[in-house]
């Protein structure tokens, strides 16, 4: 599958997943390779040949989102777009997917290996709650919860206002150690994937996998930071059958 990734955590063996990079597709620059977002101004007929060539390799059932960087968790359904920014799935076949180019897409799933979920988690979703809201929605206890955090934007990358960092400084205090001082006054660099952990570990959820790889630094993802015309990656995660 080209240099797309596998996530390396110890998800039961009847969960599959995979994150996508910009190998293996057809779009032309700026989205050369395998953009998979129809919103970006791509031609829709790469994007639609590029989907279709992930799910004949990976033979499961995409369930695309219109993400809005919001909270809403649907039920991951393949034969419709839901505004969202999460979905689950307990049905063989069926990938929750989410796409991303900075965010941080997060994949979730129990232990039992009967349910998964996905989110797409830019610094609003984040704030705003929408990991707590795919845990409600998976209802699962949180020692019985999975996660595994995507690619997304570094530390090194991802400078913020100091409006970002109150957010999330005001619900946890020890978010305050995902940022440090930037070189603009006012500005401060954040680590996405502590901020994640610290989110998490409040709901009680402590098996949490993944983190640092940087779309900004990395050439096989897509960054909108890097380049604002760009393609969308997507990470995906299914039941086998």
């Amino acid at each position: 599958m080209h240099d797309w990734l596998t996530p390396q955590w110890p998800a039961p063996g009847r969960v599959k997943s995979c994150v996508t990079t910009r190998s293996g597709g057809v779009s032309v620059p700026p989205y050369e390779g395998l953009n998979l977002g129809d919103h970006v101004g791509d031609d829709p007929v790469s994007v639609r040949k590029n989907r279709e060539r992930l799910t004949s390799m990976l033979g499961c059932k995409p369930a695309w989102l219109q993400q809005v960087h919001g909270t809403s968790v649907v039920e991951a359904n393949p034969w419709q777009v839901d505004e969202a920014d999460a979905s689950w799935s307990a049905t063989s076949g069926i990938a929750c997917t989410v796409m991303t180019a900075d965010c941080l897409p997060v994949l979730f799933c129990d232990r039992a290996g009967t349910r998964v979920a996905a989110a797409h988690a830019g610094w609003r979703g984040l704030a705003g709650g929408v990991l707590e809201a795919t845990l409600d929605v998976l209802a699962v206890p949180p020692e019985d919860v999975l996660v595994w955090l995507g690619p997304a934007i570094g530390p090194d990358a991802f400078e913020v206002g100091s409006e970002v960092r109150d957010a999330f400084v005001d619900q946890h205090a020890q978010a305050e150690a995902a940022f440090v001082q930037g070189e603009h006054p006012g500005k401060f660099m954040a680590d996405i994937y502590a901020l994640a952990r610290i989110r998490l570990a409040a709901q009680g959820v402590e098996a949490v996998y993944g983190g640092g790889l940087c779309t900004f630094n990395d050439p096989r993802f897509y960054s909108y930071r890097r380049s604002a015309q760009t393609g969308r990656f997507a990470s995906l995660i299914w039941l086998a059958g």
